[in-house]
């Protein structure tokens, strides 16, 4: 964006340098309400002239950006705010797993057992046992 700006306003700055030094007349300005009359060089008047547009557009920028940037500092305030809070929940959970390791470490029954015992069969075998003959269930040992 700055080499947009740079490529827009060098131009710019020479144009109205080199028309303000070109009109090197005398200019006598006059403050109505006060009745005072200035008289100066015409470009010294157009370059302060141009000076203070360019303060003012700035000002008028800068203001009128007051309220997003009033709300990118909320937003940060905020940001930090959550994220010391997930640090606090993060470390809450690495404390909740290692007492939940301790406790299936102590109260884990031995696996010894559960290898000798068969698998109950699951939703399909038992359909399909309601379809089987008298001579094919004696077989089985969970029929319905």
């Amino acid at each position: 964006m700055s080499f947009v700006k740079m490529i827009i306003g060098l131009p710019l700055i020479v144009i109205v340098a080199v028309f303000a030094f070109v009109n090197n007349d005398m200019a006598v300005f006059s403050l109505w309400p006060f009745d005072i009359e200035i008289t100066i060089s015409l470009s010294v008047a157009i370059i302060v002239f141009v000076v203070f547009g360019y303060i003012v557009g700035k000002l008028d920028s800068w203001l009128s950006y007051a309220p997003l940037r009033s709300a990118l500092r909320a937003q940060q305030k905020q940001n930090k705010k959550l994220s010391r809070e997930q640090q606090d929940l993060a470390g809450k959970i690495e404390s909740l797993k290692g007492d939940l390791e301790n406790a299936k470490a102590k109260s884990e029954p031995p696996l010894a057992y559960l290898k000798n015992t068969p698998a109950k069969p699951g939703l399909k075998s038992k359909i399909s046992n309601l379809f089987k003959s008298k001579n094919e269930k004696s077989d089985d040992f969970w029929c319905l």
